[in-house]
């Protein structure tokens, strides 16, 4: 047990923490050992209930880190602030970001000062709707960057049950990232109340740590019995005190507050007091805490009142401007609840405190205090306070929060704020407050002519988090009158874009269809046009293909490239024409006639959200040979997604298209980087997703050209890379890959069968032979069993390659062909195979037709030339071959 300690009333959290306070010293001296192996950084979760003695142990921490010369910040969550967006967050990081100049701020997150900044409160959001998940990574860095300069630097965060979901969502990834960076987090929350996200995210936070949740215990009679002792003297005889630790459990918390009003009551520690215990523990909590509160007067009880209406941001002026009292009269209520200790200064070493602040003594007060509130009149604090806030300058986000708790009133005044709220939390990267606020809109209700405009901007909130929500709220927006022009137009495209999201691509199309029916011919019907043909253009089953190719091509033909949706057509087109082996140099034309001055339009480029059409221009250059234009494409969309704080999907596809320029490249090491990175973007979004199935058959395609069959395969294995395939077409052609992968491992059947099965999706049309070889494929894997099913798979595959003209699919056919001949026929066509690789841009299937044709001919130099071109691509496994071909017998 701890024995008596100097202060004991102040520390009575601490008694029987030993083995805590071990734990933690300990944490805090490997941070400061710079050569201790947990130096990168630890968690430490610390649980219990209501008055435990968390709060407590973490004073404690802090006072032992800081005698040791840590920097320690510190945090905690409110009961009554769940809905505010980053608020447990930026307790923690503004101090130490405001005390920085501008421009050191700047210095310290870099790119991420724009992202993270307005999330943070230091500076003013973008005109762009903010990436949740760029934020979210911004603050990571934020903090990673932070702890450099602060370093060694400890994180306290108390009552992360009440933490808002944007912080929790933060923590979660940090915690996960502990292991590269030198910061001790001490995390505190009350066990088993958090439900949903919040217990999602605190379950996240505790695997991180690397020690299991510390849940503290009560008091030990033994414990209680010291505590009373030493509070109230050594004279306080056993049976009050066994009767002291009977009435509050063992509960620091309680047992603190009960042997402060013995003190108050000058009650005598003996057995013939005992009896009295129970009536002063009523008053610590519940009800007899507020009985307590209101003996203190009515005057003091509207202050408590108003304090705890605003919940955080606690200071003598806007309390008595919420209970409308005098500032002399004010003073006066906050030093009654100080002596009653009800309200108190912050703690001045646990956070930066503004002139004037104050702030509930314990969380357990606050809940009392703002419960006991009337239903009524707590609502009709809330509208007042809302206006205190908005009178103060704090903005519509900081009202928003009281007036979800008004009811509803025909109000067309709350409706404009919660909209403004909505965009201001959108804005930062907080779209689960923008919706609450307009989903609040709603009930009030909004008029009959703004209420579809309340809905599409619903839709618009939760378009990157629920695809199935936003549907019903566009749906339910465009059935209503009101909603006409460009804003009706848009609020088709993304209601088609949440039904693609949500595996719906044919209610997709036909809603986009249904509406440019009604339109006339103009820029308004093109755009919807322009998307029916996106959507039908990447789906994969395309059972329309040749009557949807010939009716694009009719419609682009008349395009100019004259506005985006000219344009967007152009690209469409493009790239349907490169998916089906069209010539070439045609596609080319088509995406160049696209840009302007050989750049993407204004309102057509990465972070524009009307088209996201870009990446498709991109594939049409990739696989037309022209992989300059296409890696400057991919290289730009990963730097515009980086520099917007985007880091979500799209910077999940921007990594996955780059390591495609990489693989075409044949710089496959990396190419292999740019595809993990994508996956572990995609992981993070979510599986099934066809960005996810991107990821995942690019870097099994990378993987199988550098010749790591067995990583191939349990990467397949590990993120599902087989049947049912997704709807949409992912680049490479999934079933070739999957085939190839097939053969690879030895499973020679299933791996016919994919293939086959992709010769029987692009039945009756052309198909590019690079992007999908399914006819190479096969032709080599029946070459053995039936050698004439295999020669007319060679002749499809030369004649479509043809028919395409790049260099890259030619030479591939040629190689195919080859390797179905011998002798000089052989030789002859594995030369042509080269010549035509070389001029590609290719460099791996270059490798491939060099070191084949060594084989083929027994040239040593020839299958140098392969060994230098495979290493330089890091195809280990062709490097190997030509390696081991070369120490073989009758080289020339």
């Amino acid at each position: 047990m701890t024995e008596a300690r100097p202060a004991a009333a102040a520390s009575a959290s601490l008694w029987e923490r030993d083995a805590e306070l071990a734990v933690v010293t300990e944490a805090v001296d490997a941070l400061r050992d710079g050569t201790s192996p947990s130096a990168s950084g630890s968690l430490l979760v610390i649980g219990g209930e209501a008055g435990i003695g968390k709060t407590a142990l973490l004073s404690e921490t802090r006072r032992i880190a800081e005698r040791r010369g840590c920097t320690v910040w510190s945090t905690r969550g409110g009961e009554t602030v769940t809905s505010v967006p980053f608020n447990v967050v930026r307790q923690l990081l503004q101090p130490a970001l405001l005390s920085l100049m501008p421009e050191e701020a700047r210095e310290y997150l870099g790119d991420w000062y724009d992202v993270a900044g307005p999330a943070l409160g230091i500076t003013e959001p973008g005109e762009r709707q903010a990436d949740p998940q760029g934020v979210c990574d911004g603050l990571v860095v934020a903090v990673s960057r932070l702890a450099k300069r602060e370093w060694p630097l400890v994180l306290l965060i108390d009552d992360a049950q009440w933490a808002d979901q944007e912080t929790l969502h933060w923590l979660a990834a940090f915690c996960e990232r502990l292991d590269e960076l030198r910061v001790l987090v001490v995390v505190a929350l009350r066990t088993g109340e958090a439900t949903g996200d919040t217990a999602r995210y605190l379950d996240t936070i505790a695997a991180a740590a690397r020690r299991p949740v510390s849940t503290l215990s009560e008091l030990t009679p033994e414990a209680t019995a010291g505590l009373t002792r030493a509070t109230l003297g050594a004279h306080a005889d056993a049976p009050f005190c066994r009767e002291v630790w009977a009435v509050t459990g063992g509960n620091p918390y309680e047992t603190v507050e009960l042997l402060a009003k013995v003190q108050d009551s000058r009650l005598e520690p003996v057995e013939a007091s005992a009896v009295e215990l129970r009536a002063l523990n009523r008053s610590a909590r519940g009800n007899g805490l507020v009985a307590r509160l209101e003996s203190l007067g009515i005057e003091a009880t509207r202050f408590a009142w108003a304090a705890a209406i605003l919940g955080t941001g606690i200071t003598v002026d806007l309390v008595a401007r919420l209970a409308t009292m005098r500032h002399d009269e004010a003073v006066r209520c906050a030093e009654l609840l100080g002596a009653a200790r009800i309200l108190a200064e912050p703690d001045p070493a646990g956070r930066q405190a503004a002139d004037g602040e104050l702030e509930f003594v314990h969380p357990l007060i606050a809940s009392a205090v703002y419960r006991s509130i009337p239903d009524g009149l707590r609502t009709a604090m809330h509208g007042i306070a809302a206006q205190v806030v908005t009178d103060s300058g704090l903005g519509a986000a900081a009202a928003s929060r009281h007036l979800l708790e008004v009811h509803p009133d025909d109000d067309e005044e709350l409706v404009e704020q919660m909209r403004e709220a909505a965009r201001e939390h959108l804005a930062v990267g907080a779209p689960e407050a923008a919706r609450r606020c307009l989903e609040r809109a709603l009930l009030e209700p909004p008029l009959p002519e703004v209420h579809p405009h309340v809905l599409y901007e619903l839709g618009c909130a939760t378009l990157l988090t629920s695809p199935a929500t936003t549907i019903d709220y566009l749906q339910a927006a465009l059935a209503m009158p009101g909603l006409e022009g460009d804003v009706r137009v848009d609020a088709v495209c993304r209601l088609s874009q949440a039904l693609l999201h949500n595996d719906q691509l044919d209610e997709a199309v036909r809603t986009v269809d249904a509406e440019a029916a009604r339109l006339e011919p103009g820029p308004s019907r093109m755009r919807l046009q322009a998307v029916h043909y996106m959507w039908e253009g990447i789906h994969a089953a395309e059972e329309d293909s040749p009557d949807r190719s010939r009716e694009l091509a009719e419609l682009a033909r008349t395009c100019t490239g004259k506005d985006n949706s000219e344009r967007a057509l152009l690209i469409l087109r493009g790239f349907d024409a490169m998916t089906h082996g069209e010539n070439a140099e045609e596609v080319v034309e088509l995406c160049d006639r696209a840009l302007v001055n050989g750049r993407l339009a204004p309102g057509l480029g990465w972070t524009d959200t009307e088209w996201g059409i870009e990446l498709m221009l991109g594939s049409a250059y990739a696989y037309t040979d022209r992989l300059d234009r296409a890696e400057s494409l991919f290289t730009e969309a990963l730097r515009a997604y980086e520099s917007a704080g985007w880091s979500g999907g799209h910077l999940a596809l921007a990594h996955a298209y780059v390591g495609l320029a990489h693989r075409r490249r044949g710089r496959l090491g990396e190419a292999e980087t740019s595809l993990r990175e994508s996956l572990r973007l995609a992981e993070r979004v979510g599986r099934g997703l066809p960005l996810y199935w991107s990821a995942t058959c690019g870097l099994v395609d990378t993987l199988l050209a550098r010749g790591h069959v067995h990583e191939a395969w349990t990467v397949s294995e590990r993120y599902g890379f087989a049947p049912p395939y997704p709807s949409t077409i992912v680049l490479p052609d999934t079933r070739c890959v999957r085939g190839r992968l097939l053969l690879a491992v030895g499973r020679t059947e299933e791996g016919v069968g994919e293939l086959e099965a992709a010769e029987k999706a692009a039945a009756g049309r052309g198909h590019n032979t690079v992007l999908a070889p399914w006819a190479a494929d096969l032709a080599r894997a029946l070459a053995a069993d039936d050698p004439r099913r295999a020669a007319e798979l060679a002749v499809t595959a030369r004649r479509q390659a043809e028919l395409s003209g790049t260099d890259t699919a030619i030479g591939e056919a040629l190689r195919v062909a080859a390797a179905l001949e011998t002798g000089q026929r052989a030789a002859a066509l594995y030369a042509r195979a080269v010549t035509y690789l070389e001029a590609s841009p290719c460099a791996y299937e270059h490798a491939l037709a060099r070191v084949e044709y060594g084989v083929a001919t027994r040239s040593a130099a020839e299958l140098k030339r392969g060994l230098t071109l495979a290493q330089s691509c890091g195809a280990d496994g062709l490097a190997a071959q030509a390696q081991e071909a070369l120490g073989g017998p009758g080289l020339a």
